[in-house]
């Protein structure tokens, strides 16, 4: 992926939760370098892998998501599998850490996990997730929004720690803020 727009989102009137049920195959947004992708389920294995640039926001993902990641952005409203951000060296994630698991289940060898604390990430993360129920409808997505401050305490950053938060902001978060405009 390159560009673009994509979103996925369940049937209407499905039964099922988006956040426990996979809609995306593995591999998928392996070496992105642009584009923006919003999906109302679970992520397969191997999610974003050597993303350069992509922003996605999915409500799962196996093992292995955004390993050596270079750019881009990743929001996970739910659950990761093991070794997540193994040889990531840029951008970042967000990662909701409902169940707090995430610490046994990310690869620490090359990133930092840090509570989302600064204000213009607070900002950023909302911004993502309302783009998220804005493209797909996820009532999992809403859920979190309508008690936004209370849940922002179970989300995680996760970065390279080679990078400052001053760097992300610069880098990072200013592509962001213009794709997430544009989009």
């Amino acid at each position: 992926m390159s560009g673009g727009l994509i979103t996925i989102s369940p049937p209407i009137g499905s039964a099922f939760n988006s956040e426990r049920s996979t809609i995306l195959g593995n591999t998928c947004l392996y070496g992105a370098t642009g584009g923006q992708l919003y999906a109302a389920g679970q992520a397969g294995e191997r999610f974003a892998v050597r993303n350069s640039g992509a922003i996605a926001v999915v409500e799962g993902l196996g093992d292995n998501g955004c390993e050596y990641m270079t750019g881009g952005i990743v929001v996970v409203l739910g659950q990761t599998g093991v070794n997540f951000g193994a040889g990531m060296t840029g951008g970042f994630a967000y990662v909701f850490d409902q169940h707090r698991q995430f610490n046994r289940r990310v690869n620490k060898e090359l990133v930092d996990i840090q509570a989302v604390s600064q204000p213009i990430h607070q900002q950023h993360l909302k911004q993502l997730i309302e783009q998220h129920v804005q493209h797909t409808g996820s009532e999992h997505a809403q859920m979190i929004l309508s008690d936004f401050n209370n849940w922002l305490d179970y989300f995680v950053l996760v970065k390279p720690t080679n990078m400052d938060v001053q760097e992300l902001l610069q880098a990072d978060f200013t592509q962001a803020a213009i794709a997430v405009n544009a989009g």
